[in-house]
């Protein structure tokens, strides 16, 4: 795809967003099941993915560790936003790499230590482009890739989050 055909995509979904605000607010949804064992499988909407304990916390390794999917999650939506902006802005990348690696104290998670705090410490996530562009397309690059990755955005900036447990059926 060029710059040019994602434009024509995208102008009238634009313009409808910029006439319709409202129409721009989509819920995206996830769901999961309890397995076997301690487990819960999630249909990701081209797979099943079958999540568990990391081996840290006691885990086979058999099984997805959630971090490492939030981590596969951010790689997939950078190299989607990175081969977008790239396309948008005419720079050329013949080929790239997207690298998130992310680091855990797992004494917080198993109750360890009230001082090691449950999640992510720090996430770095790293490109590796064969491309042609300069260093002032390489910056565009970076700051519209981080600007426009809903990933990256929602772990920077942080959300409100909403938890509620309810007993009913579950089918």
């Amino acid at each position: 795809m060029n710059s040019e055909e994602l434009k024509n995509i995208q102008a009238p979904i634009k313009e409808k967003y910029r006439e319709q605000p409202d129409a721009a607010i989509v819920t995206l949804k996830a769901q999961g099941k309890i397995g076997e064992g301690i487990s819960c499988s999630v249909q990701t909407g081209k797979a099943l993915v079958e999540a568990g304990l990391h081996p840290a916390t006691g885990g086979s390794g058999m099984l997805a560790c959630s971090g490492d999917m939030l981590l596969e999650a951010l790689v997939a939506c950078a190299g989607v936003t990175l081969s977008a902006v790239s396309t948008a802005i005419g720079v050329e990348i013949r080929d790239a790499a997207v690298k998130a690696e992310g680091d855990l104290d797992f004494r917080g998670t198993l109750g360890v230590s009230k001082e090691a705090a449950v999640g992510f410490k720090a996430i770095r996530l790293s490109f590796s482009l064969d491309s042609d562009a300069t260093e002032e397309q390489l910056q565009t690059l970076a700051k519209l890739t981080e600007r426009y990755c809903v990933v990256y955005q929602t772990l920077a900036k942080g959300v409100p989050m909403e938890t509620v447990f309810s007993k009913q059926e579950v089918l």
